[in-house]
């Protein structure tokens, strides 16, 4: 059979190979050799994966294995191209379909001629996801990049649906190279959008193709906000190598003229060094009614550098500057509500952690320069945190700290109904405490789950107020030795189908000290709200400030059932006891950290956690914290939402209980609704609002407009606050755009439009 096909005409392109002593004359139809083949017909290569080994000098096909040309078909599980020789193989089972469609089966398959050079030449890849990349022509070579002539990427394969329209995005360009470092080299690339060219480039470079470095490439922009008119900005790259970059991102103002902005990134081995700056001349200065602002120049310099100098490590920094707190959020150059500017090490390993940093803050907005020294710096902030474990069956031993000092020009206050807050004081602090502890786990008779935690806390600290008749310097020194049981017993049924959880918990934790405010003055533990999530926590606090101190009881039991088709419930329940020894969430706190919280008693609050997942796309969740002394409910939210073709709804309901003590005079109850409609494929009509009970008033109102073909999403969103917002009669308006792939990448943003209306 072999030594028949080798027979066949010059302007074949498949030889096959059948059983032996039968003529492939009787077996091949006339026409199967005879049909011509366009030396100009594009070639098509679907498989599930496509890899090239440098080493071997192999490009190898696998999995469900189409390669067309011509009209000939041929399927497989494994095709194999050896480079050198030029050997193009299907191994394995194959079928072979020819223009006229007729059907060839056979097996180790060997392709010659026009085909086997076309799987390098006019190539379509369909990837397992339906995306489509095509080139005129494609190449790896021992560098391991890979070359594409005249190359398309689209997610969405031909991007036209089952109605004939275009969706989706995707790129061209006339020259790829993608490297095996992450690097891609784009020559004269454009964006297309639902088919219509949006964007074009003379070159692009970028180092990094992670969706992270993909994330922060520069995107075309318009706002409009009362105090700049209308806005159009936009980025040009006007010089771009693997090593350098130089951005301009000017933007053209109604109101205030025209804003010039630039960057350059500098990369070397192991790092990168970035500095931006922009500027205006304001045509309208009075259109500003923050004082700083009221100047005819304004502007910014921000930089950054970071570096990996040896493995594990990174080092950087960070420095801005500008005319006026204002700028950068005036002129939609930042969506953050600081600028920080440090100094900073960190180091990661699989067991070790280490940062450390010195820092200074910047309010951004309409903050004057004298009160930015309300604002503390950070001199030092350390963290570290080490795992060890040990032989198996003796557990892990952990050492953890922070080392926080903090400078402050001007205490920072403030109050709400009359109740006084301090979330800083001036003056200067060192704190430092580390944490030594050991933790195994045994499984006891009956299926109890022991794990006991022994350890020890040692804080030193100093303060010193800086303002006039302030008291002389404190200093604090504390070693809180620390001993917990954690006991659970775990009970499971299933039938089958339905898998039910019921787990018992009760921990009793020993603090063996009387001081909570170990860090003397409160910089980093303010926030606190007890719940379901820190039923069962050794120590509550958020920072390093404060800490849980005596015997504490903690007992409570979760219950999850998993149901067929991922559906699931789980409801969490606890409360916790002090025991004895001093109650840290009952201490005086200039920040008013945990007052009314439930824990300021000896008997906590009962806290309820309630989340589960139903088809179709029914969603729940609900918390509450109930005083069982009065008894009442002292704090509730609950939710439900549900996703069914293209529909959408939801609703929230939060309460809060009066809490005079933490300035909360009124109860408060909010409920909120929302639903989503398609008015048309693949565009949906958003509605929500939210109406205070407690005051009869409208709290929130808004709606929007979205398109979302799955592969790209373009959407605006309008709001407009109520009396009793926290920020009353406000309107917002956000747009929203991403470009999405099947296989997880989704790039995009939300922004607000309207800072400063």
């Amino acid at each position: 059979m072999t030594s028949a096909l080798r027979l066949a005409s010059a302007s074949a392109v498949v030889a096959m190979l059948a059983v032996s002593g039968v003529a492939a004359q009787d077996l091949i139809p006339p026409d199967f050799y005879n049909a011509p083949i366009d030396p100009s017909a594009p070639s098509e290569i679907a498989a599930n994966t496509l890899s090239f080994d440098a080493e071997a000098d192999v490009i190898r096909a696998n999995g469900d294995v189409v390669l067309k040309r011509g009209g000939y078909t041929l399927t497989g599980q494994d095709l194999v191209y050896q480079r050198a020789s030029g050997e193009l193989k299907f191994t394995g089972a194959v079928t072979i379909e020819d223009p006229s469609g007729n059907l060839t089966n056979t097996t180790d398959l060997q392709v010659n001629g026009g085909m086997k050079q076309a799987f390098l030449e006019s190539m379509t890849i369909t990837t397992y996801d339906g995306a489509r990349i095509t080139a005129d022509s494609t190449d790896y070579d021992e560098a391991l990049e890979t070359l594409l002539i005249n190359a398309t990427y689209a997610p969405c394969g031909e991007c036209i649906d089952a109605k004939g329209r275009r969706i989706g995005w995707s790129m061209q360009a006339k020259r790829v190279i993608s490297s095996s470092d992450g690097s891609l080299y784009m020559d004269q690339p454009n964006l297309s959008l639902l088919g219509v060219p949006v964007a074009w480039l003379p070159f692009f470079y970028m180092p990094d193709t992670s969706e992270s470095a993909l994330s922060r490439i520069p995107k075309p922009s318009y706002v409009y906000t009362e105090k700049t008119g209308h806005t159009l900005a936009f980025n040009t790259t006007v010089y771009s190598t693997p090593w350098t970059d130089v951005v301009l991102t000017p933007a053209l103002m109604s109101r205030q003229g025209l804003l010039l902005g630039g960057g350059v990134v500098q990369r070397f081995e192991g790092g990168s060094v970035s500095v931006k700056a922009s500027g205006i001349n304001q045509r309208d200065p009075g259109a500003f009614t923050f004082s700083e602002a009221r100047r005819d120049w304004r502007g910014a310099i921000q930089t950054s550098a970071s570096f990996t100098p040896i493995e594990d490590w990174t080092v950087g920094m960070s420095y801005s500057v500008f005319s006026d707190a204002a700028y950068l959020p005036d002129y939609t150059r930042t969506d953050d509500k600081s600028s920080v500017n440090e100094i900073y090490a960190t180091n990661l390993t699989n067991d070790t952690y280490i940062d450390a940093r010195v820092q200074s803050f910047t309010q951004l907005g309409d903050v004057t320069a004298a009160s930015q020294g309300q604002q503390g710096e950070n001199l030092p902030s350390v963290r570290f945190n080490h795992i060890e474990e040990l032989a198996p069956g003796q557990g892990r031993i952990e050492v953890k700290g922070k080392l926080l000092g903090v400078h402050r020009a001007v205490k920072a206050t403030t109050s709400a109904s009359g109740v006084p807050y301090s979330f800083g004081q001036d003056g200067t602090k060192q704190h430092a405490n580390v944490e030594i502890a050991w933790q195994n786990q045994y499984i006891g008779g009956g299926g109890f789950v022991f794990t006991p935690y022994m350890g020890v806390r040692t804080d030193m600290a100093y303060y010193e107020d800086s303002s006039a008749g302030a008291p002389g310097p404190t200093s604090l020194f504390s070693a809180t030795p620390i001993a917990a049981m954690d006991v659970r017993y775990p009970m499971v049924a299933s039938d089958g189908q339905t898998v039910h959880l019921i787990e018992p918990i009760a921990q009793l934790v020993y603090r063996g000290s009387n001081t909570t405010a170990v860090g003397i003055t409160n910089d980093d533990a303010q926030s606190f709200v007890f719940d379901d999530t820190n039923l069962f926590s050794y120590n509550r606090f958020s920072g390093g400030d404060r800490q849980e101190t005596g015997l504490r009881a903690n007992v409570g039991a979760r219950y999850q059932v998993n149901f067929a088709g991922d559906s699931y419930l789980e409801l969490i329940a606890g409360q916790s006891f002090q025991l004895a020894g001093t109650n840290a969430f009952a201490a005086a706190d200039a920040a008013q950290t945990a007052v009314g919280s439930g824990l300021d008693s000896n008997a906590s609050y009962t806290v309820l956690g309630a989340y589960g997942a139903f088809s179709p796309g029914i969603k729940l969740g609900g918390k509450l914290q109930i005083d069982t002394a009065k008894p009442r409910v002292a704090r509730a939210g609950l939710g439900a939402s549900i996703a069914l073709d293209g529909y959408s709804a939801l609703v929230d309901y939060t309460y809060l209980a009066a809490n005079p003590a933490a300035g909360v005079v009124n109860d408060q109850h909010e409920i909120g609704a929302g639903v989503g409609v398609p008015v048309a494929d693949y565009w949906t009509i958003s509605a929500s609002s939210y109406w205070d009970l407690k005051a009869n008033s409208l709290a929130s109102i808004g709606g929007g407009i979205q398109y979302d073909d799955g592969y790209l999403l373009i959407g605006a969103n309008a709001n407009r606050t109520g009396p009793t917002h926290t920020s009353p009669n406000a309107t917002t308006v956000t747009a929203s755009f991403a470009i999405k792939a099947p296989a997880g990448l989704n790039l995009g943003y939300t922004r607000d439009l309207t800072p400063g209306l």
